[in-house]
């Protein structure tokens, strides 16, 4: 378990620092990104309390990541990527707060729910 978790975390940390983040990430996300390491690290000093928990919601963060990789490749392939999809990237790091740094607070509702509703309206 500590092993996925670790798998996951890096992940998602190079999900967010890669080279070139700071020019490409839109400056509505970029100020985000604190509160979005911040998530990462109360995870990480939580998921010993209850790591089943933990796993139920990276599975549930793990499908529907996915879902938008998967049409992000299909919509790249013909050099035109949504502003849906664009925005659904975000919604998974704002869904990734609610699930495991729910005091971090996010700046919209956001639920597995809410999402797999916004992921039906992109494809």
């Amino acid at each position: 378990r500590a092993n996925r978790l670790t798998k996951d975390v890096e992940s998602q940390i190079q999900q967010l620092l890669y080279k070139g983040c700071f020019s490409q990430m839109p400056w509505d996300q970029l100020q985000h990104l604190p509160r979005y390491l911040k998530g990462l690290r109360l995870r990480i000093e939580k998921q010993p309390s209850n790591p089943d928990r933990d796993g139920k919601h990276a599975a549930s963060v793990g499908l529907l990541w996915q879902k938008w990789q998967s049409e992000m490749v299909k919509q790249a392939k013909v050099d035109n990527i949504s502003p849906e999809l664009q925005n659904f990237r975000w919604m998974i790091e704002e869904l990734r707060v609610s699930l495991f740094a729910q005091e971090l607070k996010t700046p919209f509702p956001v639920s597995t729910k809410r999402l797999e509703k916004a992921w039906s309206q992109i494809v």
